[in-house]
């Protein structure tokens, strides 16, 4: 249902074997930007590892489902940068968590995959119309196998959306390292050599400055989710910054357009994290601002381009125990 801890402490008792990537000493960098807490007239509800996306087409940000230790969200909210109005959708995708969301430049919608109901890995796929504000399902011949915490991302050359990697324990390999385009009627398969090394729960997002996806942290099994990549529209390429992120499990992030960088918040490793972090393009860099929220993992971020802000809701400290987050922040770079 949720990161890598769930699956060691939740009700349904899966047994994975987790590796933890190593912290590494880090200088951090002051006046990169700033958190504020918002405080909207009405929100969703606390919830940890819904999905959040900017949508250009409404010009507003949406969050999908998510879910709390006992239940499951299948709620449509939208966020215009003051206020959260929720969507009452003449259909809805059944309720998840875990789940990715990109936009789709050719058919200009949200594309969704997958996710956990809290008993099963689904492997449908969903399209956001921002312009009528609904929901369609896509019905395929074939799909990519039920995961959960697979990492969506619009493709930086052909504008298509995009999906790596990806949790089911039921595979003989349970992380994957698969890289899949989304045609608009289906999932096509790319064959990739080298693959990124395979993960979920991490981030994978599109920096339109350097043309690139940046690809870091998340859970795996085997190798390690501290390293980063990248992704030209054609391979992953491996990179090698002087100061590598965590392979924190569930940060949120974002590309800020305002410092031209990544900017990923929280995870978990031992313990949920409350570090922000951004990649220059060559480097992560741990800043330090001077407020930023309470620890957690599973928060849903976006970027609004018209506002130049990042907005971050929830997430959890620890599900096991029913500490969820229901509170909005936004992140401004300079």
């Amino acid at each position: 249902m949720f990161g890598r801890r769930y699956f060691t402490h939740s009700v349904l008792t899966l047994t994975v074997a987790f590796m933890f990537a190593a912290m590494h000493p880090v200088l951090a960098h002051a006046g990169s930007g700033n958190w504020t807490k918002l405080s909207p007239a009405k929100s969703p509800s606390p919830r940890t590892y819904s999905v959040m996306a900017y949508d250009p087409v409404s010009k507003k940000i949406v969050l999908f489902g998510g879910a709390t230790l006992t239940s499951h969200f299948n709620d449509t909210w939208t966020f215009d940068g003051t206020t959260w109005s929720q969507v009452k959708t003449p259909v809805a995708p059944p309720a998840r968590s875990a789940t990715s969301m990109a936009f789709d430049k050719q058919s200009k919608k949200l594309v969704m995959f997958g996710g956990f109901s809290g008993q099963a890995f689904l492997h449908d796929t969903w399209l956001w119309d921002g312009a009528t504000s609904t929901w369609t399902q896509v019905k395929m011949k074939s799909w990519p196998a039920g995961q959960s915490g697979a990492m969506l991302f619009t493709d930086p050359l052909s504008g298509r959306a995009m999906m790596f990697g990806g949790y089911n324990p039921e595979r003989v390999l349970p992380y994957s390292a698969t890289t899949w385009r989304w045609t608009g009627l289906a999932w096509n398969k790319l064959k990739i050599i080298p693959p990124a090394y395979p993960r979920a729960w991490g981030i994978a997002v599109l920096d339109p400055v350097r043309n690139n996806v940046v690809l870091a942290a998340g859970s795996t099994d085997i190798l390690d989710t501290n390293t980063t990549w990248t992704w030209d529209g054609a391979k992953w390429m491996q990179q090698n910054p002087a100061t590598p992120m965590p392979g924190l499990s569930g940060p949120g992030s974002a590309f800020d357009s305002d410092s031209q960088s990544v900017v990923a918040f929280g995870g978990w490793t031992d313990s949920a994290g409350n570090q922000t972090w951004s990649w220059t393009g060559t480097n992560w860099n741990l800043l330090n601002p001077a407020r930023s929220p309470a620890a957690r993992e599973g928060a849903g971020m976006a970027y609004d381009p018209n506002l130049h802000e990042i907005v971050m809701f929830g997430g959890d400290v620890n599900p096991v125990i029913g500490k969820l987050f229901g509170d909005t922040w936004k992140w401004t770079g300079k």
